[in-house]
């Protein structure tokens, strides 16, 4: 059986707390984003994770995923991948949905509709299928820091649906998601899982 794929959406930004589509502008972490990503790494040290000594990690190089991976406890293991990087919003960068709709109609929808001048969604889709094409080949867990929209797309495709499956999994800054498999078939073992920010459990 292939291994997991652990999950880290990094944390909070002044972008991400205002709604503000964050592709590739490469802004730093809020003071709250550097506490979620510490007591990310906490939880991670606890069992039954106890550090996640042979686990294989991987960062997108964007410094909110970087600078996350690294409070985490986990810079010095992890290799910096452009594949992990966030979807590239060209014109919409740095707009909320509210503005974005001003210019492209009240019904405006990215995963439905997309971005102009960026990155379409089945090349996002392309990317997340280099990354679990990887994973797949692994012989140990993987634990990744990344982004959002491209972290919801790589959920989609491990369980084989279409990029825009997306759209219906919600994911929050310095949460934990975990993509395991049940009864040989990929499956969603945990998802958005935000207890360490909550003071909630160890597992």
């Amino acid at each position: 059986m292939a291994p997991r794929i652990l999950l880290v959406r990094h944390g909070q930004t002044a972008w991400s707390l205002l709604g503000r589509h964050t592709g590739r502008t490469d802004i730093p972490l809020l003071e709250e984003g550097r506490r979620g990503a510490g007591l990310l790494g906490e939880r991670l040290r606890r069992a039954p994770w106890s550090g996640l000594p042979d686990v294989e990690v991987r960062t997108s190089p964007l410094a909110r995923a970087a600078q996350t991976c690294a409070l985490a406890g986990f810079g010095e293991r992890a290799t910096s991948w452009d594949a992990l990087m966030e979807w590239d919003y060209g014109a919409y960068e740095g707009l909320t949905p509210p503005e974005i709709r001003k210019q492209a109609g009240p019904d405006w929808l990215i995963w439905r509709d997309g971005v102009r001048d960026g990155e379409a969604l089945a090349e996002v889709g392309a990317r997340a299928d280099e990354v679990i094409a990887w994973a797949k080949e692994a012989d140990r867990d993987v634990l990744v820091f990344a982004h959002g929209h491209i972290l919801r797309v790589l959920a989609a495709r491990w369980l084989s649906f279409d990029p825009s499956f997306a759209a219906r999994l919600k994911l929050n800054p310095a949460s934990l998601s975990v993509l395991g498999w049940a009864y040989g078939e990929p499956s969603v073992d945990h998802w958005n899982d935000v207890a360490h920010l909550e003071g909630g459990a160890e597992h």
